[in-house]
């Protein structure tokens, strides 16, 4: 038996599991099944992996991609930069000396990165990221790599390239055509929240992208797309990283 999983908080959401079950039965891969750990604490780790001697590998989620790094035992380069984790494999028992490490990589950076290439135009040179967790720490290392000037939106902290809600406006919205939003506002089933931002100066020069898959059109993409706005949802994203998470585990 190998096992898989996710852990997280309020996993009722998650995609991972049908996506993985249905690879699973794809490949004819019997014997392989893919859990789903929603946990009230990142403590609960040790626990699970007590319990589960069958565990290969997992995905991390919200809210524990920074706060599961003291668990592991080593980190890729790109995690390492990031700050921020959300696949890990389990080491086999056929590497001697050592078995049963926890390796921590980012899968995150290629999703992303992967799915907003084909509609960034030369506008989009500058981002928004909306949120400061460990999805936004991807999401801005994806695109500074690409190139992209990135600053953050945060409900409260003032950091370097940073902007509080309340200092949007338009002239902010205007620099910026290309805002990502990595907060969980509008994620099933609160479907009425959103990032409180400006909407109306958006226009058909900017690209909206929500990290958010379900509903397939949040309240953010939906007043962007009604700006003129190209807007993506997260879907893409999923997609892409699940499968770099499984070539990681079975390289």
């Amino acid at each position: 038996m190998s096992q898989y999983a996710i852990i997280g908080k309020n996993l009722s959401h998650s995609f991972s599991r049908t996506y993985f079950e249905k690879k699973f039965k794809a490949l004819k891969l019997n014997d392989y099944k893919y859990l789903n750990f929603d946990i009230s604490g990142i403590d609960e780790l040790k626990t699970i992996l007590d319990n589960h001697p069958n565990l290969k590998g997992f995905n991390v989620t919200m809210p524990y991609k920074e706060s599961i790094i003291p668990f592991l035992d080593e980190l890729s380069p790109e995690a390492k930069s990031i700050g921020a984790v959300n696949c890990v494999k389990i080491l086999p028992h056929t590497e001697p000396g050592r078995s049963g490490l926890r390796i921590g990589y980012n899968t995150d950076v290629f999703g992303f990165a992967s799915s907003i290439k084909p509609f960034l135009e030369p506008q989009h040179n500058k981002a928004l990221v909306l949120g400061t967790g460990g999805s936004s720490k991807a999401v801005a290392f994806a695109l500074k790599n690409i190139g992209v000037e990135v600053y953050f939106v945060s409900s409260s902290k003032q950091q370097p390239n940073t902007f509080t809600y309340v200092q949007l406006n338009e002239q902010v919205i205007s620099a910026f055509k290309l805002i990502v939003n990595t907060t969980p506002l509008g994620l099933f089933p609160n479907e009425s929240g959103c990032p409180n931002i400006p909407c109306q100066f958006i226009t058909d020069q900017h690209l909206c992208y929500d990290l958010i898959y379900n509903p397939e059109e949040t309240l953010f993409l939906k007043k962007a797309k009604e700006s003129g706005a190209v807007v993506i949802n997260g879907l893409s994203m999923l997609q892409l990283q699940a499968e770099k998470s499984w070539g990681i585990w079975n390289p």
